[in-house]
């Protein structure tokens, strides 16, 4: 791995900032007064001009300020020198339902991979100014404050949080056991529908845990560094090393890693409802 010095990755995470807050500035404008949403081809995957503009800004701040790093957009895909060991990944809007329907758990995203692994990370909310940021060995604030992950150490003292991705209705692993089964299991569980802010209240403690899968590498990237720098632990599923690639993540404060990865092991997908029959054979209604 290309060895970054703290004050390189000072210098990124400054810049992958201003380009969360330019982005956010652009989605608080459009906040109420959206007046067209699309789909891009799923049900249910929505994409809105508010998405498109943040994106143009985003990328605008980063090229000017980088204009050697590759970069990874949902809405643009590959862009930039793509030989190059510094890829920013980048979600204009992640939350684009909850915008569309004036639900305030939206935000932009923005990760740094350096030779495909997580290393700077900034997740902004702009309709309630939560920004979270953090780099590896800089460590993560909340608001520009420290912030860590809980201290909660059993899982019938938790609070998690999951999502259910875009596919669901054409797939029998969908998410929905785990979601039912774990819900027993602990205090709770919430679905957020923001995968970098469900991950960015891991890091600050409101959260204890999370896992979801059919994420992509701009839904996590700034999120992953997040949790690892406030204290936490990411994984896959199975507590291996996390595939990027896979979609799937599993995150903690620490304490709740091996309880929450053997518990999702010993669920079996929901394949079939009562009266219902197979998910994966319905079409929405």
């Amino acid at each position: 791995m290309n060895s970054v010095t703290a004050d390189q990755l000072q210098f990124f995470l400054d810049i992958a900032t201003e380009a969360a807050q330019q982005g956010g500035a652009v989605l608080k404008s459009y906040w109420g007064k959206l007046e067209g949403v699309e789909e891009k081809g799923r049900s249910g995957d929505l994409v809105t001009v508010a998405d498109k503009e943040s994106e143009a800004k985003v990328l605008e701040v980063l090229q000017r300020h980088s204009p050697d790093c590759g970069i990874l957009a949902e809405e643009s895909g590959v862009l930039g020198n793509t030989e190059s060991p510094f890829r920013w990944a980048i979600d204009p809007l992640d939350g684009t339902t909850n915008y569309a329907h004036q639900y305030p758990v939206c935000s932009v995203s923005i990760g740094l991979l350096i030779d495909g692994v997580p290393q700077v990370g900034v997740v902004y909310n702009p309709i309630r100014e939560d920004l979270f940021q953090a780099a590896t060995g800089i460590g993560a604030t909340y608001n520009r404050q420290p912030m860590r992950v809980s201290t909660t150490k059993t899982l019938d003292r938790s609070l998690l949080v999951t999502g259910f991705a875009y596919d669901r209705r054409e797939r029998d692993d969908n998410n929905y056991a785990e979601f039912c089964y774990l819900t027993h299991l602990t205090q709770g569980v919430r679905r957020g529908g923001s995968a970098s802010l469900d991950l960015a209240d891991v890091a600050c403690g409101r959260i204890d845990g999370y896992w979801e899968r059919g994420l992509s590498p701009w839904d996590l990237a700034a999120g992953i560094v997040l949790v690892r720098e406030a204290g936490g632990v990411v994984t896959a599923y199975d507590q291996s090393p996390l595939d990027l690639s896979s979609g799937r993540l599993l995150a903690t404060n620490g304490h709740l890693q091996s309880a929450l990865s053997d518990r999702l092991a010993e669920v079996q997908p929901l394949g079939e409802l009562p009266g219902i029959g197979r998910l994966s054979e319905r079409s929405p209604v």
